[in-house]
């Protein structure tokens, strides 16, 4: 996959592209990321990207221009452009997954008050990370890479995100490793009995109860089998005994 992240502040991702899988899915040719600061775009004398709003309004706008002459600079056919917006739809995991089917993803980090309407015009479709307001889209960037590159073939074992959050529709049981105590807090029996019957019963479980009592929406939708049915009866009526 080849991604290309437009910015006023290519800096920003310095540490975000040397570390962790990100590095290491680099390296390996999985993805290449390429920073294009669109200020060298612009075809204003005093390399101004931004300008007033027409009608009068609060702080300053990103200019069409320079971002539109640095997307088609670097657009190709098979290209899907994305801008970073908090007036986008909200980003989920089955999203993430969803990106990982395009060869090449073109993100446009915002910046200042907004930016000149029309910029959305050349976009497939915007993307928020959430119900709440940054100074620029570089963050928001950053995640969208992150829980994209470590879907891709190869980045880490299939079976690690397989399992994440979100990935099933519940969020993710708890886990454990070793020491088996500490400060008086044990793993569960379970976990060690060798059952793997037992231990998969018990995750379910606790996914279900995670999920009913954290993200309670999401079993809303969720298409519950008989036996997690059962599971979620009996997680409410032990919440109404307690």
């Amino acid at each position: 996959m080849k991604i290309d992240i437009l910015t006023l502040f290519p800096e920003m991702f310095d540490g975000f592209l040397n570390t962790s899988i990100i590095k290491r899915a680099i390296d390996a040719n999985i993805v290449e990321i390429h920073l294009h600061n669109f200020r060298e775009y612009t075809l204003d004398k005093h390399l101004h990207v931004d300008d007033t709003p027409y009608g009068g309004g609060a702080g300053m706008l990103l200019s069409v221009q320079p971002v539109i002459d640095c997307l088609k600079a670097i657009k190709q056919a098979d290209s899907h452009v994305i801008l970073m917006s908090p007036q986008g739809p909200r980003y989920t995991q089955k999203k993430a997954s969803a990106l990982t089917r395009f060869d090449h993803l073109i993100l446009i980090c915002g910046h200042y008050e907004g930016f000149d309407e029309r910029i959305r015009t050349y976009c497939d479709e915007e993307i928020s990370i959430g119900d709440y307001v940054l100074t620029g889209g570089e963050l928001a960037s950053q995640i969208i890479c992150d829980s994209v590159i470590r879907l891709l073939d190869g980045t880490i074992r299939e079976i690690s995100h397989q399992e994440d959050s979100y990935s099933s529709g519940l969020l993710e049981y708890p886990q454990y490793t070793r020491p088996y105590e500490y400060d008086h807090l044990v793993v569960p029996e379970v976990l060690i009995s060798g059952h793997h019957e037992k231990i998969r019963k018990w995750r379910l479980e606790k996914s279900i109860e995670k999920t009913y009592h954290v993200r309670p929406d999401l079993l809303e939708v969720y298409p519950l089998t008989d036996e997690m049915k059962q599971i979620l009866d009996k997680i409410k009526k032990e919440d109404h005994r307690k």
